[in-house]
């Protein structure tokens, strides 16, 4: 019988473990998603995988989409009550919605509710769901608008 080197086995315990460990922060990244879109689901009131979101940062703001994958009748009028309702609270300041979403103060929001005066949020459909656009001319939100939109982009698996 041959006995292996310890240092060898030390190494080859180190990579055993190191295979490990990633795929338990794989397993633990999918849970954290699972359970984002499933608050999303309770927030918007629908299912989030049958749903797409869009986070798009534009020269004077930003764009939030929401829309069905699917011509969802119930699910468009959803989607559309809670943009609407977005709108509003963002235009007071209030960004507790995403917060409760993420379980985390999203990015920019600290500025974006300060500055709430200079930014302009506007709500319109889109053919199976709708958009809010978000403006600003202030340099400061406009920064905050487009930190906010990287983070959404980030928790909800969207290309930049």
């Amino acid at each position: 019988m041959q006995i292996i080197p310890t240092k060898l086995a030390l190494v080859g315990l180190l990579a055993l473990s190191v295979l490990c460990a990633k795929q338990l922060i794989a397993q633990s990244n999918d849970s954290a998603f699972a359970a984002l879109q499933e608050r999303g689901k309770m927030a918007m009131g629908v299912d989030q995988y049958k749903s797409a979101h869009h986070f798009d940062v534009l020269p004077d703001g930003g764009r939030i989409a929401l829309q069905m994958k699917d011509n969802d009748s119930l699910g468009i009028a959803q989607i559309r009550a809670h943009l609407k309702l977005i709108q509003h609270a963002f235009e007071a300041g209030d960004f507790s919605t995403p917060e409760f979403v993420h379980m985390r103060a999203m990015p920019g929001t600290d500025v974006m509710s300060r500055n709430k005066a200079l930014i302009r949020y506007a709500y319109s459909d889109l053919s199976r769901g709708g958009q809010v656009r978000i403006t600003t001319h202030d340099r400061e939100s406009l920064e905050a608008i487009r930190r906010f939109m990287a983070a959404q982009r980030g928790d909800h698996r969207e290309d930049p």
